[in-house]
């Protein structure tokens, strides 16, 4: 891969796999939602109902070559954990290396612990969690789990002995980012992903003076200055990855960033 194709989901993996159309989370700034609307394949409201597409299921799976991410257009939930579930399967049974990507759920995760066990080796989870407060998560991704269930997801993940990352991409409170760090490095065997917010004026409806007031915040928070303070403190921090957002910013050019 040429490195500057390695940019988005390309600086995680290889190969992206999804089995549903829609997701529950509902963030803001979603880029799926808004291709999905966009291209008129969903509505806005349609998106919330998530959609398992069966032929997705029920598809043979080889193995790839690189590693597989899974999900990337949508999340594991209870709705459609049993879908996710077979096709995770079918991934790992055919020998893949697969990054596990969820807002984590306490009970989806530890099911996906328990059935796959033997495959600890093939499995990285790396988990969404962009803010310590609840307040600002409930307004960026309101059909989220709330701060504590997914480092609670986190915790388990570690004490149950897979390899667990995290992605603070994109960071919703910027101003507390290293003290979210601080929080979750513990429990964290392989990396912590730092990004920016994309295409917020593309992606996201300002349909209230909180909405434009929450957008301006996040783009005081990933300013250039605001990045460059982050970067410094924490530049030699062993776990900390930087997304492309970021690099460009600080000049670096990282990519022996996939995992596996």
């Amino acid at each position: 891969m040429k490195k500057q194709d390695q940019f988005g989901t390309r600086e995680w993996a290889a190969k992206t796999i999804n089995c549903c159309d829609g997701c529950s989370n509902n963030c803001r700034y979603c880029y799926a939602r808004e291709m999905a609307v966009r291209f008129n394949r969903l509505t806005p409201q349609d998106w919330l109902h998530e959609e398992v597409r069966q032929k997705d299921v029920d598809r043979k799976y080889r193995k790839f070559k690189g590693n597989v991410m899974f999900p990337s257009s949508h999340d594991i939930t209870p709705a459609n954990l049993e879908a996710c579930l077979t096709v995770l399967g079918k991934l790992l049974d055919a020998g893949n290396d697969v990054l596990i990507v969820s807002k984590p759920r306490v009970a989806c995760i530890g099911r996906i612990c328990d059935l796959f066990t033997k495959y600890k080796d093939q499995i990285l989870f790396r988990f969404t969690i962009g803010a310590m407060n609840n307040e600002v998560l409930s307004f960026w991704e309101p059909g989220a789990p709330v701060y504590e269930e997914r480092k609670a997801a986190l915790f388990n993940a570690f004490c149950a002995e897979f390899q667990t990352s995290v992605s603070i991409e994109p960071m919703l409170d910027a101003k507390n980012v290293v003290n979210l760090v601080h929080d979750l490095e513990i429990f964290t065997t392989e990396s912590i992903w730092i990004g920016k917010m994309n295409r917020m004026r593309k992606n996201i409806v300002i349909d209230s003076a909180k909405a434009a007031e929450a957008v301006r915040e996040i783009e005081r928070g990933q300013s250039d200055a605001a990045i460059w303070g982050i970067y410094e403190i924490l530049e030699n921090h062993p776990l900390i990855k930087w997304k492309e957002s970021i690099r460009k910013i600080v000049h670096i050019d990282d990519f022996d960033d996939i995992p596996f």
